[in-house]
């Protein structure tokens, strides 16, 4: 699964990679731990036009509280269209933008001591993944709050090695199927192979290596 995203790009950097601009002012920091259900960039295709900022953690129309959201952080793609949480919004699609996300390796069997890795595509700096997303009132204030869900994949070769306890990666998407995505494209043809790059995060600063 994953539950650490990074975003460290400008905002301009951004709108030129997606030639659309942020409708709000890009979060200050960088790093996104997804059980603090925060507010990232994504591109839905309700406004394609835009950047938008959206909640980690998607919470059904028919949910009565936020309580559910850290169950729906991720979705896999093999259940999708099962889960209450989330047939109902296949159609929903978005973009989760990223330039990185971590992982952590287990070095025992009891996970004990882990080794921090970050992840990143060699196709491009600025990547995206693939994401649902709905739209929820606040019972209590009226509140409409825009949520989304990240789709997971079984990992690739690398991940397996990296994320070697759960074996699960995000569906990345190659910048080519983007708008495919947005357009409702069938979720089996966004799955292809992806080339990472992963480099460990180690406490100490000791010499690195890159896995490919």
């Amino acid at each position: 699964m994953c539950f650490t995203t990074q975003v460290d790009a400008e905002q301009k950097a951004l709108e030129k990679r997606f030639d659309r601009e942020y409708t709000s002012r890009k979060p200050t920091g960088k790093l996104f731990h997804a059980f603090d259900f925060p507010k990232t960039p994504v591109i839905s295709n309700q406004s394609p036009d835009s950047i938008e900022l959206y909640n980690w953690g998607l919470i059904p129309s028919w949910s009565n509280d936020l309580d559910i959201r850290k169950f729906t952080l991720n979705a896999k793609i093999e259940t999708l269209t099962e889960k209450p949480s989330f047939k109902n919004y296949l159609d929903n699609r978005c973009l989760i933008i990223v330039d990185g996300f971590y992982e952590w390796q287990w070095l025992d069997p009891k996970g004990k001591q882990k080794l921090k890795y970050l992840i990143t595509n060699k196709a491009s700096a600025i990547y995206t993944m693939a994401g649902i997303w709905s739209e929820w009132e606040n019972p209590e204030n009226g509140e409409l709050v825009k949520s989304y869900s990240m789709i997971t994949q079984p990992a690739n070769e690398l991940m397996s090695e990296i994320h070697n306890t759960k074996q699960r990666m995000p569906l990345i998407l190659n910048p080519e199927t983007e708008e495919d995505w947005l357009n409702g494209i069938d979720i089996a043809k966004c799955v292809h192979p992806v080339e990472l790059a992963a480099q460990p995060i180690y406490d100490k600063p000791i010499q690195t290596r890159m896995l490919f």
